[in-house]
């Protein structure tokens, strides 16, 4: 049988957390963030968030928002899909892999904490827009960190150490 690709699981993750999972044939962890997502779902009103959000209305999605529960959901999501990524094989050629992913989660968490409050250009972004711009930002920081650690950790082959001629 053909081994899930790192990318396959990323996306089927970034689906719903626990698919990567369960195609890796991680079952009980697959399971386990589905039932999570689920209930962070339903304890802080995401759809109903979401479609607030979607349709413009973000006054009317703060005021659904729980955000004991939403706050959750950065991080279960994007641990389920870093697992789901790195249990596929990915990420194995950087020590440095999982920054994208928690600074992604981190910014998202942080983005939340003000999205109730925090306007750009007198428009309030809400509890959806206000975190996933914070993520992207958060995957961005995330990927140059990694890189200029990893060119600290790795040396190039042009500035390798050559022996004595």
């Amino acid at each position: 049988m053909k081994k899930t690709s790192p990318v396959e699981a990323l996306l089927w993750s970034i689906a719903l957390p626990g698919f990567g999972q369960l195609l890796n044939k991680q079952y009980l962890k697959g399971i386990t963030l589905i039932i999570l997502e689920f209930v962070i779902n339903l304890g802080s009103n995401l759809n109903t968030i979401i479609m607030d959000s979607f349709q413009g209305d973000t006054l009317a999605a703060v005021r659904h928002t729980n955000y004991q529960w939403l706050l959750f959901y950065p991080c279960v999501y994007m641990f389920g899909i870093w697992d789901g990524f790195k249990d596929a094989g990915g990420g194995r050629s950087s020590p440095y892999s999982t920054f994208p992913f928690v600074f992604c989660a981190f910014f998202g968490t942080t983005g939340m904490f003000y999205s109730d409050r925090f306007r750009f250009m007198d428009i309030l972004p809400g509890p959806v827009w206000l975190p996933m711009a914070a993520a992207f930002l958060g995957v961005g920081f995330g990927f140059l960190l990694k890189a200029a650690l990893d060119r600290r950790l790795i040396p190039r082959p042009d500035t390798a150490e050559r022996p004595p001629s």
